[in-house]
């Protein structure tokens, strides 16, 4: 016989449906701006530009040339973020892909530099409704604390599930494009006709590039929740080195706070072992943990050799150095955030803008359809390591 529902079960019911229904309108809210910073289309139009020079490709070509399968997710969002953004024409069922009027300005070496400024603010910014909002808002003032941004983006109409992404996305773009400056010890938002001031006369293309010490308490593998486990390799050395002060210092101003949002617990391997020894823990830490981010600063041995392990198992990574320093060659095909820490005052005032680098990146990575291109899943594919 049936069981007839009691009041109590009716609340839960009510409640379950409440949550159900919640959920679901924050997966079918839209975004109102595109998923990806304006520096990742703008790489697929130029791919688009040296394969085709300039006319329309045809979209099985473009991307057998790439040695991407054209019906991925990963391919597929290309086209969209690229359209999205107005530097393609084509969508992921045309038979071709071609550049915009202004995608060609940007990516032909032969336009102007005042024409690819123009293009890239009026692309990255500009056209994107909720950019431009914030910029008529902010232009010619410090650019304002997160949360400040994050409620702006909100009054905006921005939902609020996606407000910290339009945020870190849009700071990203003002730095790519140039409109994000340090001027006086801090980072502004400066006006585009300052920007057009300091273009130089000729036509060649510019690139704009853009502490807290780990606990002592030991981590051991049998207790750790990889799923909510940022590991973080880095060049740690002896304490008072060079290199200890420097990766305590990415860890606490940068790497920890663009993980809050994410509710990712960072793990350095100070904090499992004795630094500098590869040991089984770290090894687990470093083969499965949802995140990792590798410091490739100091191009030290080791960190090259964990990165290789990551590598191997084709999980999210997202990778940072010194801006001075060299990306080496088999690492360099991967996003690399460059952070500049020449001096104190190149550095503090970029910390919140580097810190929006790094969560756009992190987004990304642990997106469920994103696809982790590294050496080996590009060369072997098919290749599998089972833990």
């Amino acid at each position: 016989m049936a069981r007839r529902p009691k009041e109590g079960d009716k609340a839960v019911v009510e409640e379950t449906v409440s949550k159900t229904d919640a959920e679901l309108k924050r997966r079918r809210s839209q975004r109102s701006f595109p998923a990806a910073t304006f520096d990742e289309p703008l790489d697929f139009a130029k791919s688009v530009f040296r394969i085709g020079g300039g006319l329309p490709v045809k979209r099985l070509t473009l991307f057998d040339q790439l040695g991407k399968s054209p019906e991925s997710g990963a391919s597929r969002q290309m086209i969209i973020n690229a359209g999205k953004y107005g530097l393609t024409k084509g969508g992921v069922a045309a038979d071709n892909i071609e550049l915009t009027t202004d995608g060609l300005k940007i990516v032909d070496d032969h336009s102007s530099q005042r024409d690819k400024i123009l293009a890239q603010v009026r692309l990255a910014i500009e056209q994107v409704e909720p950019f431009q909002k914030l910029y008529e808002r902010f232009v010619g003032n410090k650019l304002p604390a997160h949360a400040v941004l994050i409620d702006a983006a909100k009054d905006l109409g921005i939902d609020g599930s996606h407000a910290p992404e339009a945020v870190d996305t849009f700071i990203v773009n003002l730095r790519f494009v140039g409109l994000l400056k340090t001027l006086s010890g801090a980072e502004r938002i400066v006006p585009l006709d300052m920007l057009l001031s300091e273009a130089p006369a000729t036509s060649a293309s510019s690139s704009i590039k853009p502490a807290i010490t780990a606990g002592t308490s030991v981590v051991t593998s049998d207790h750790a929740q990889f799923e909510s486990t940022c590991f973080y390799i880095a060049p740690i050395g002896e304490d008072g080195s060079e290199t200890r002060k420097h990766s305590d210092l990415f860890l606490g101003t940068i790497i920890e706070p663009a993980l809050e949002p994410f509710r990712l617990t960072v793990v350095r391997a100070d904090a499992i072992d004795q630094p500098g020894v590869i040991t089984r823990q770290i090894i687990d830490y470093i083969m499965r943990s949802r995140l990792v981010i590798a410091d490739l600063s100091f191009h030290n041995p080791n960190v090259f050799y964990e990165l290789a392990l990551r590598h191997a198992v084709k999980l999210p990574i997202v990778q940072v150095i010194r801006s001075f320093e060299k990306v080496p060659f088999d690492v360099n095909q991967m996003r690399t955030i460059h952070i500049d820490t020449s001096d104190i005052y190149s550095f503090a005032p970029r910390i919140e803008s580097y810190r929006s680098e790094v969560a756009n990146q992190v987004r990304r990575a642990l997106e469920p359809d994103h696809v982790v291109d590294t050496p080996i899943s590009i060369y072997f594919p098919s290749m599998t390591v089972s833990l």
